[in-house]
C-alpha cells in the first residue's frame, strides 16, 4: 500500500533517502554477504506495467510484439547483472479494499472519457500525459513473462503483502516498484523524519492508505499542523502534513495503549478496528509489533477463499486418489497433477498423486497457468477493470455485456452439479457504462448446448485420450455457440482458429472510424481474456500461448486496416495480395456462411491478423 505524495516528499525534503544504484555492484555485494543465495529481486509488477509499456501506439489495443520485446530487454538488464527476478501480480481484490478499488475504477472512467473526447476532437492519439493502459495489459503481461521463462506469481491476497513476505522469507536483494536505478532507504527516511523503523506502519496508516481512508484523517491532520506548523513556506500542504504527522508520532510511545488512544481519538465511525487492521496489514509472518501484542492479532496468511467453495460437486472437494486429506495437501505440499504435464513426477501416466481440483485450481492460479478459475471456484466472484471503451457510443455495448453470455456458459462448466444442474450465481464486479459499482451483478450460469450434457471438471481436467481431447475442444466452442463449426476450426492453425472464434462471436457492424476503432480494439483484447477463461475451464484444448495478443493482434496495424476497410478498399488490398491470407479468410467464411466476404468489418479484422503475422 503506497503513501500518497511520499515519493515526491522524499525527492524534495530528504533526497539522501533516494540513491542511484549499480545493479552489478548490488548483486556482487549480496553474493559476498549471502554466498549460498542467488541474488533475487521481487518485482511488484502491477506498479511497473505503466512504465514497461513504451511502444508508440496504445489507444487502439496495444502493440503487443513490441511490448514483448520491451519485457525481454528489461529481463536481460538484470540477467546481465546476475540477478533473478520474481514477478508478483494482484490475484484478488480483498473485500477490505473493495471501496478503494471502486474509487479507482471511477477515476479511470473519467480519464477514459477525456481520452475519447480528445480523439474525437483531434483525431489522433494524445501525448503520454493522457496515457491509459491498453485493455487487459496486466493480464497478458503475466503470461508474457511466463513465456519468457520468468517466475510469475498471481497472489491469493494483496500483492504488497505477498511481495514483502517473499522478500523477507527468501532473503532477497530488494523489492522493485518503478525505477530500476533508484533505491529508497528506510533508515535515511526515518532519520529525516525523526522516526524509527517501528514507527513506519503507523506513519503509513495515519497518512491514509487502502485500509484507513484519507477523508477520516482530515481532523487529525489539522491537529498535527497546529502542533507542528510548516517551517518552510515553499512546502505544499501534503509535504507539511507528512512532516507534522511524523512529528506527532515521534512523541508517542510504541505501545498498544497508544494505538487504542488513537482509535478513540480518530473519527473512525462504526468500525473502530480500522487503524488496528491497517497496522496489522503491514505485519509479515513471524514478525512482531510493539503496537499490537500477539494476543490482539487477527493474522491470517491467506484470505480464506477456500473455506467458501462455490462448486456444487462435493466430490471435487475430496481427495480422489490415495488416502491423503486436503490438510495434508496444503501443509505437506504434496505433488499436484498438472494439466499440461502429461506425465507425473515419476515419468509415467499412472498419476499416483492427489487429484484435488481446488488445490489444482489454486496452484494454477498462483503460478499464472490459468485465468480467473480459482476466483470463481473458491468464492464465486470475479472482477474486471476498465477498458478503453467510449461510453458515448451506444451502438457498441461494453465488453462486459458482450461477453456475458460466454461467461455464463463458462460458469456453468465450472459450477454445475451432476444432479439437478443447479448452479450458484456468480458475483461480477465489471466496469461498463451505467454500472455504478455499488453492488455486484448477480449472474446466473447457463448450460452450454452440448449433446449429452456438459462434461464434469474431473473429465475435462484429468481424463486422457482422443475422445476427451475432442470433448475439451467442443466444450470450449460451445461456450461461444460455435460447437457446430468444430471440424472447420480444427483445420486451422490454433491461433487463427481462436481468433476466428472471437470474430464470429463478435461480428459487430461498424460505420465509423477513429474513436470506434479504439473501442473495438479494447473489445477484441478483452475477448481474448474470455478465451483464456474458457480454455482454463475446459482443460486447455488450446495452448495458452496460442491465445496471446502478440499472436493475433497489433493495435497500430488494426487502426490502419480499419480505416482502409471504411474507405472501400478492395479485399485484395486489405489482404495485401497474399494468396495464403485469402485462403485463410475463405476458411473462416466457409464455416461462418452468413458472413459475406465483402463484410469489411470482418475482413478488415481478419486481414489485420493475416497480414501482420504471416
Amino acid at each position: 500500500m503506497g503513501i500518497k505524495g511520499l515519493q515526491g516528499f522524499v525527492a524534495r525534503v530528504c533526497p539522501d533517502a533516494c540513491r542511484m544504484v549499480d545493479l552489478k555492484e548490488m548483486a556482487e555485494k549480496h553474493r559476498i554477504d549471502h554466498p549460498d543465495v542467488t541474488p533475487v529481486i521481487v518485482v511488484d509488477a502491477m506498479s511497473c506495467v505503466r512504465h514497461w509499456y513504451t511502444p508508440e501506439s496504445w489507444v487502439c489495443g496495444g502493440q503487443w510484439r513490441e511490448y514483448l520485446t520491451v519485457l525481454e530487454d528489461f529481463i536481460e538488464t538484470f540477467k546481465a547483472a546476475g540477478i533473478e527476478l520474481v514477478f508478483y501480480f494482484d490475484g484478488v481484490v480483498e473485500e477490505k479494499k473493495r471501496d478503494e478499488w471502486i474509487k479507482r475504477r471511477q477515476q479511470n472512467n473519467k480519464e477514459i472519457a477525456n481520452l475519447f473526447q480528445f480523439i474525437k476532437t483531434h483525431r489522433k492519439q494524445p501525448g503520454r500525459g493522457m496515457f491509459v493502459l491498453p485493455s487487459a495489459l496486466p493480464t497478458f503481461t503475466r503470461f508474457a513473462l511466463k513465456s519468457l521463462g520468468q517466475k510469475t506469481v498471481c497472489t491469493l491476497q494483496e500483492a504488497d503483502f505477498e511481495v514483502a513476505a517473499y522478500g523477507l522469507q527468501h532473503n532477497c536483494m530488494g523489492i522493485l516498484g518503478q525505477d530500476i536505478t533508484v533505491m529508497y532507504s528506510r533508515e535515511d527516511l526515518c532519520r529525516a523524519l525523526g522516526l524509527n523503523i517501528m514507527h513506519l506502519p503507523l506513519f503509513a496508516c495515519l497518512l491514509g492508505n487502502d485500509v484507513v481512508p484519507e477523508n477520516l484523517l482530515e481532523g487529525f491532520w489539522h491537529k498535527c499542523l497546529v502542533i507542528c506548523p510548516s517551517r518552510n513556506k515553499s512546502y505544499n500542504r501534503r509535504t507539511s502534513i507528512i512532516l507534522a504527522v511524523a512529528n506527532y508520532i515521534s512523541k508517542i510511545p510504541c505501545l498498544y495503549s497508544s494505538l487504542k488512544h488513537l482509535e478513540d481519538m480518530l473519527p473512525l465511525g462504526s468500525d473502530k478496528t480500522l487503524l488496528h487492521r491497517g497496522m496489522e496489514s503491514y505485519l509479515l509472518p513471524g514478525q512482531q509489533s510493539p503496537w499490537i501484542p500477539p494476543d490482539a492479532r487477527n493474522f491470517s496468511m491467506f484470505s480464506g477463499q477456500e473455506e467458501t467453495a462455490m462448486c456444487q460437486d462435493k466430490e471435487i472437494f475430496q481427495v480422489l486418489w490415495n488416502d491423503y486429506s486436503l490438510k495434508d495437501v496444503m501443509e505437506k505440499q504434496l505433488p499436484i497433477f498438472r494439466i499440461q504435464g502429461e506425465t507425473n513426477e515419476k515419468g509415467n501416466d499412472e498419476f499416483p498423486v492427489i487429484k484435488c481440483l481446488p488445490v489444482l485450481a489454486k496452484e494454477h492460479h498462483i503460478q499464472s497457468e490459468n485465468y480467473a478459475i480459482f476466483n470463481i471456484l473458491s468464492n464465486g466472484e470475479l472482477e474486471c477493470s476498465n477498458s478503453l471503451e467510449d461510453d458515448c457510443d451506444t451502438e457498441i455495448p461494453g465488453q462486459a455485456l458482450i461477453y456475458r453470455p460466454a461467461r455464463q456458459h463458462i460458469y456453468s462448466v465450472l459450477l454445475e452439479s451432476e444432479g439437478d444442474g443447479a448452479c450458484p450465481v456468480v458475483k461480477e464486479w465489471f466496469v461498463y457504462c451505467g454500472n455504478p459499482l455499488q453492488q455486484p451483478d448477480l449472474i446466473q450460469p447457463v448450460q452450454p448446448s452440448i449433446p449429452g450434457g456438459t462434461p464434469n471438471l474431473k473429465t475435462l481436467w484429468f481424463a486422457k485420450g482422443p475422445d476427451v481431447e475432442k470433448q475439451r475442444y467442443s466444450t470450449f466452442l460451445a461456450c461461444f455457440h460455435l460447437q457446430d463449426a468444430m471440424e472447420e476450426l480444427q483445420a486451422l492453425e490454433a491461433p487463427v482458429a481462436a481468433f476466428c472464434c472471437l470474430l464470429t462471436y463478435l461480428m459487430l457492424q461498424l460505420m465509423q472510424v477513429d474513436s470506434r476503432a479504439v473501442h473495438l480494439g479494447a473489445v477484441l483484447v478483452r475477448g481474448l481474456t474470455t478465451l483464456l477463461m474458457a480454455n482454463s475451464a475446459c482443460g486447455f484444448p488450446f495452448r495458452m500461448d496460442d491465445l496471446m495478443p502478440w499472436k493475433v493482434f497489433d493495435g497500430k496495424l488494426f487502426q490502419e486496416k480499419y480505416q482502409k476497410s471504411h474507405r472501400s478498399c478492395s479485399l485484395e488490398e486489405l489482404l495485401e495480395g497474399n494468396v495464403s491470407n485469402y485462403i485463410l479468410l475463405e476458411s473462416f467464411v466457409f464455416f461462418k456462411k452468413n458472413v459475406p466476404v465483402h463484410n469489411y468489418c470482418c475482413t478488415g479484422l481478419l486481414s489485420l491478423y493475416f497480414s501482420s503475422f504471416h
